[in-house]
């Protein structure tokens, strides 16, 4: 536990305490930060009191976003296969 360290990240005005590795700080504290950001957002648009609904709607906005990634990822590969594909045949037919 030599290479660990212990920091203290607040989130919906709750400490927790987390021992992690040095390189996963800034990641942590960047995550952090965007949860805080988005519960003010949340706190401010809509008449929500409860700090759990506020929390569950931070988690529904950022499982969406992974998956749009993931949606997004297989589409664009989907769409370079078919370019590299056409580009594949233009040179077969230029070649023959």
């Amino acid at each position: 536990m030599s290479n660990t360290l212990k920091i203290k990240l607040s989130i919906a005005d709750r400490v927790y305490p987390l021992t992690i590795k040095p390189e996963q700080e800034e990641g942590l504290r960047k995550a952090t930060k965007k949860i805080e950001e988005m519960i003010k957002k949340f706190e401010k648009n809509y008449a929500v009191r409860d700090k759990q609904d506020v929390l569950a709607m931070c988690a529904l906005q950022f499982a969406a976003q992974v998956e749009q990634k993931g949606i997004d990822k297989i589409n664009d590969q989907a769409q370079i296969e078919e370019k590299l594909e056409a580009l594949n045949h233009l040179l077969q037919d230029h070649l023959a």
